[in-house]
């Protein structure tokens, strides 16, 4: 890589770092407001909070590193123009495939990024971050259990603490369930016990417990004690359920693999389709809408009274083309033509853009070149004629 090159690469990576940043930190907010009460209500330290925020950030990266790149571009190679450093660099020989080459080897790299970000990086933070969420919310669900007072958790089930601890835990437990209406009440007393999460969902695990019920034929009294005893906490439906996993929590293999055991996975068998085509197709956005900016500033003659117009044309042409990918993306869930206007939305300009400022599009580009020039004329001769008139 020659001295322009790589300094052309290296502001180009700055820049995109910095945009990036930018961008993350107004996510960073928004992701703050949406934790913050659940971090108040529940009491987790800052620590959890602000490892939510962070696990939850890989995902909005497929959006902001390529709208940065392309920002980096224009900003960078508009900069060039203004210094007459492109014009320098023409004059010496250079084509714009040569110019754009720093700026196509960045993207490619982010692309490969993307790529390991979307398959796999993003998927498992989210995961985690949900993970993470629901211990959150199990810390919380301590917290409805007041001291002094019969809490009824749901029908059929009652909690009674006579303390909270500072570290979570409860003393004086007694907990009344009778929820299995064809079997005698239980009751259990305990001495301590805390809130924890478990696959199946929240359970109330006590230490040093005694359970008590009647028996049906004798009428007698039985007690038995245990060492450690757990219960169930029922979510709304009365039972704790599985969280299905949701697709995009799901890595590129395990959207490749679903369980064909689980009915739910059956179910949404073409939502994980859908969501392994935009797993491929999201990357490809950063070389897409980088070879957009620099057609828009590198081909053509450079006009002395700024490329004004040239920048809006490229920024209107990527938030028409990120908005027409978010409409075939919704329209993929329901119809298999949408994920073909995915690809065809991603692929045409790309590959497009990538020929017509190579050294092979040299030919077609002379031609474009032409005619746009033709075509400024006559729109001239026509003023000119209606000036006169």
């Amino acid at each position: 890589m020659s001295i322009i090159n790589k300094y052309l690469f290296w502001q180009l990576l700055g820049i995109t770092i910095v945009v990036s940043l930018t961008l993350t930190g107004v996510i960073f907010l928004s992701q703050s407001l949406r934790f913050l009460e659940l971090i108040i209500e529940s009491g987790a330290s800052s620590s959890i909070f602000m490892l939510l925020i962070l696990l939850a950030l890989p995902r909005f990266f497929e959006v902001i590193v390529p709208v940065a790149l392309s920002v980096a571009v224009l900003f960078l190679y508009n900069r060039m123009t203004t210094d007459s450093e492109l014009i320098v660099m023409r004059s010496l020989g250079f084509s714009p495939g040569r110019i754009a080459r720093p700026a196509i080897l960045l993207s490619l790299l982010i692309s490969l990024l993307l790529m390991v970000m979307t398959t796999w990086a993003g998927p498992a933070a989210l995961a985690k971050m949900q993970r993470l969420r629901k211990d959150v919310t199990a810390e919380y669900s301590s917290l409805i259990f007041r001291e002094g007072v019969f809490n009824s958790v749901a029908r059929g089930v009652t909690i009674y603490i006579r303390k909270r601890n500072d570290d979570g835990s409860m003393s004086g437990i007694l907990i009344h369930d009778e929820r299995n209406k064809g079997e005698p009440a239980t009751t259990i007393a305990a001495k301590s016990g805390t809130i924890v999460s478990t696959p199946t969902g929240q359970q109330v695990l006590v230490k040093d417990a005694v359970r008590q019920s009647i028996n049906k034929s004798s009428g007698a009294l039985n007690r038995l004690k245990s060492a450690r005893y757990s219960i169930d906490i029922p979510n709304d439906k009365g039972g704790a359920t599985d969280r299905w996993v949701e697709p995009d929590e799901r890595t590129f293999l395990q959207l490749l693999n679903p369980d064909l055991s689980d009915q739910d996975d059956l179910r949404h068998k073409r939502e994980f389709m859908v969501e392994a085509h935009r797993r491929i197709i999201s990357p490809l956005l950063a070389p897409c809408f980088a070879l957009i900016s620099l057609c828009a500033l590198l081909l053509g003659p450079v006009s002395r009274r700024g490329q004004g117009k040239r920048i809006i044309g490229a920024a209107a042409s990527v938030i028409v083309l990120q908005s027409m990918y978010l409409v075939f993306f919704n329209i993929a869930k329901d119809h298999n033509f949408g994920i073909v206007l995915l690809y065809i939305i991603t692929l045409a300009p790309l590959i497009f853009c990538g020929y017509i400022i190579s050294e092979f599009g040299e030919n077609l580009r002379s031609k474009l070149l032409r005619y746009g020039a033709s075509s400024t004329n006559a729109r001239k001769q026509q003023s000119n004629q209606g000036a006169a008139i």
